[in-house]
Formats: structure tokens, C-alpha cells, sequence
């Protein structure tokens, strides 16, 4: 970390020190920032994520040099490909990660939208208007870039962020909120409006969750189960769960080959660490005669590992079986599951039975099977005639997102600014009095 980070950052040394007090300043502080940001004008807010763009490519050469060293110690330590790859930075993903923050600030406004409006018979005029939620507690693992686009939303939203960053990109994740309090500053908002937690010390976890007194309004966790159920078990605020990416491709009777081949490999392969990945692939039985071993020979020839039900493992000799604790598996990695189910109805209850809520994809010319599908399966994101690496803010048009929430909350499916905030009444009177 570069001596001027260190300035602008609380030392990561804190980690070694009272954790409890060390949280309630951060808290504090927060809560203290939240009114501020919660009333800067629209256009305040967007010079601040104008500026916090610059300020990333600025800083490019000290946030890549802590992202070498984290990726050294992640190799070190062993971590797996997948993590690994979600950790790594180079020149052109740090350029998307400022883009992406100067891409927030070009979205519309969405505090103070006016989301409803009538009137009463007795002339009372009513308005239902977006507010911010206030204090948002983000707690992710090895993706530095959650830095840039958690605090990036919550500040277009009206929120003030607290980070905290798994040990893995501790020093990745410093330097992008560094940058991040410089451009809060260079558009005079508070620095606290974007904290990161300045310790590795999974004890803060736990400070987070009992809602550092009352500061923090809402928990997002972004990472593995562990993570999540810790969070859902302890947590004294609300959360937006997001639970891993158990996200399958359903092959139907009437889909065209080429086009199940290319959303498939692509939904599996494109990026195999991210939680939108393909795991499970099913093939409908009335087709697998003729899609089965194309489909699964593709995949073991892009270098994918396939475990396979009886009818899988007869097609190819590279096929390995497949256990129940496959169909629940989230790999991250060149690994799929495939299954041949009997019809619709069978993929379906396959998914409500091992799938995650997370996304589910149908390849199919039946414009009546798609239609059941979509209705049917209960996941926050379900596709027809399309990748499961869609399961992206980004991609949806909400510029970033803050995670995939897989809860029934308010906020599901990518986690954007609109989700980001709660709403008030506004009633507008003429001297109206109850009788």
C-alpha cells in the first residue's frame, strides 16, 4: 500500500487491536455520513463517482501492485483456479472497474423516483417516493471489484457503504477504496460515506452482524455458503441473501442443437468462477437420441470435466458418474453435472429439488414449454434462449450490481441502485382533518 493510501486508509495493523471499538467508530461514522449523502443533490453524488473513476486509473500501478501481492499469497496459500481468477486484476480489468463506476454515474437518479401516486375522495394527494435504505454493510470474499461497484451503487443510491473485504484481496480491496475516498472527497462528501473494514479479523464479521449499535440497516453478503449462512444465522439486521450459483441449462425436446451447443458451452465455460455458471446441464430424454452425445462430447473436448447419470456415462468413456451431492453442487470450475430427464415436468422438479434460486435456463423452440419454465421454476433470474452468464446487473442495464439476491425480499435478482432503496409516503393536504 502506498504511503499516501496509508494516510487516507486506517491502518490494516488495527486488525491486532480492539475489533469492537475499532467497528463502532466505523459505525459511527457512518451513520453520521448516511444523512449527508442521503440529501446530497443527484448531482453531487454523480461528480463524486466521476471523480472516484479518475482516481481508480490514477492509482492503477499501487492497486495492481497489492493485487500481485495478494494473488502471491493466494497461490501460496493454494487457493483454487476459480478463486484465483475471481482475485486477478490486470490493465483491462481495472479499466472496467472505473468504467463501470463512471457508467453509475450516468444512470438516472433513482432517490426521490416517485413510484406511486393517487388521490383520496377526500382530497388528500398521496405519493409513494424512493428513499435511500441508509447504511449498507456489504461483506464479500475475493473479488476486489465488489469494492468499487458496492460502494459505487450504494453512493448513486444514496447510501453510505461499510466494505468488508475477505483476507484474500485485503490489500487489492485497500487500495480501490482509497480511490474511492478520493473522489467522495474531491466532490465534498464525507470520506466515511465508503468505509473499509482495516482488518483481516473474521471478528469484525461478527460486529457487523449485531448491527454495530444500531448503524447499519442492511447486511449484503456476497460469497460462499458458509459465508451466507453465517450471515442469515447471526445477523440482527435485514439481509439480501445470496446463496450460491446452482444455476442449470435445460436442453427440451424441441431445441435446435446448434443453439442448445452454444448457450451451453458459453453458460459453463465463458467463466467458469462466476455464480451465474452453468453446473448442471439436463437433457430431455425425448432428444437425447440426438443431442446428448454432441452436447456432452463439446464440453469434454473444451476441456470440461462431465459427471453423468447411467444414460450420460454410455456416451462417452470419459464421462464419470454422478453422485446425489453432484446435482447440489456449485463447482466454479470446468466441472458439470448432466442428467437425461423425463420431460418437462422431471426438469422442473429437478431444479425446486437441488437448484439454488439462483438462475435456470430453457433451450427450446416451444414457445408453451419456455412459458410454463419461466412461470414454473422459482429462481430469481430464468432465461429462455439464452446464456446463465447473463446473470449480471450490468448485462440487465442497472449499470453494476451489488450481488444476485436470491431471497424473496423487495431486492431480487442483481442487487442494483433501484433495489437499493426503500421508499416513504409523502401526503400533500388542504387542511384535511379526520373525522
Amino acid at each position: 500500500m502506498t504511503s499516501e493510501s496509508a494516510r487516507r486508509m486506517p491502518a490494516p495493523d488495527n486488525e491486532n487491536g480492539d475489533v469492537a471499538t475499532l467497528m463502532g467508530a466505523l459505525g459511527r461514522g457512518a451513520r453520521a455520513a448516511a444523512r449527508r449523502v442521503g440529501t446530497a443533490p443527484a448531482e453531487q453524488r454523480d461528480r463524486a463517482l466521476a471523480a472516484m473513476a479518475v482516481a481508480l486509473r490514477e492509482r492503477a500501478p499501487a492497486i495492481l501492485a497489492a493485487n500481485r501481492q495478494d494473488l502471491a499469497d493466494g497461490q501460496a496459500a493454494g487457493l483454487a483456479a476459480s478463486f484465483i481468477d475471481r482475485l486477478a486484476l490486470d490493465d483491462a480489468r481495472l479499466e472496467a472497474i472505473a468504467q463501470a463506476v463512471a457508467d453509475i454515474a450516468a444512470l438516472p437518479d433513482p432517490v426521490g423516483r416517485v413510484l406511486a401516486s393517487w388521490t383520496q375522495p377526500n382530497g388528500l394527494f398521496f405519493e409513494r417516493v424512493a428513499t435511500p435504505l441508509g447504511v449498507v454493510a456489504v461483506i464479500f470474499e475475493s473479488r476486489p471489484n465488489v469494492t468499487a461497484d458496492a460502494g459505487a451503487l450504494c453512493l448513486k443510491s444514496g447510501n453510505v457503504a461499510i466494505l468488508r473485504a475477505g483476507s484474500d484481496s485485503f490489500r487489492t480491496s485497500s487500495e480501490i477504496a482509497a480511490a474511492m475516498q478520493d473522489g467522495l472527497a474531491a466532490a465534498g462528501l464525507p470520506r466515511e460515506a465508503i468505509q473499509l473494514v482495516p482488518s483481516r479479523d473474521r471478528a469484525a464479521v461478527g460486529e457487523i452482524l449485531k448491527g454495530l449499535d444500531g448503524t447499519i440497516d442492511v447486511v449484503v453478503p456476497r460469497g460462499g455458503k458458509s459465508l451466507v449462512a453465517r450471515v442469515q444465522k447471526e445477523a440482527r439486521v435485514p439481509v439480501f441473501a445470496h446463496l450460491d450459483g446452482n444455476c442449470h441449462v435445460y436442453v427440451h425436446a424441441a431445441a435446435e442443437l446448434d443453439m442448445a451447443q452454444e448457450i451451453l458451452l458459453n453458460a459453463k465455460l465463458r467463466r467458469t468462477g462466476v455464480c451465474g455458471a452453468a453446473e448442471t446441464l439436463l437433457v430431455d430424454e425425448i432428444c437425447a437420441a440426438t443431442h446428448l452425445q454432441p452436447l456432452v462430447t463439446a464440453l469434454l473436448d473444451e476441456g470440461c470435466a462431465v459427471r453423468g447419470d447411467e444414460a450420460t456415462l454410455a456416451v462417452d468413456p470419459r464421462v464419470t458418474p454422478a453422485s446425489e451431492e453432484d446435482w447440489r453442487t456449485e463447482y466454479l470450475d470446468r466441472i458439470i453435472a448432466v442428467k437425461v430427464v423425463a420431460g418437462l415436468d422431471a426438469a422442473i422438479a429437478h431444479i425446486e429439488t437441488y437448484g439454488s434460486h439462483h438462475t435456470d435456463a430453457i433451450v427450446t423452440a416451444d414457445e408453451a414449454a419456455a412459458a410454463r419454465f419461466l412461470v414454473e421454476v422459482d429462481s430469481a433470474i430464468v432465461l429462455h434462449n439464452a446464456s446463465t452468464q447473463f446473470a449480471d446487473g450490468g448485462e440487465f442495464g442497472f449499470g453494476a450490481e451489488i450481488g444476485i439476491a436470491t431471497g424473496r425480499m423487495h431486492a431480487r435478482g442483481p442487487v442494483g441502485v433501484e433495489q437499493l432503496c426503500s421508499f416513504k409516503y409523502r401526503v400533500h393536504g388542504r387542511g384535511q382533518v379526520r373525522p
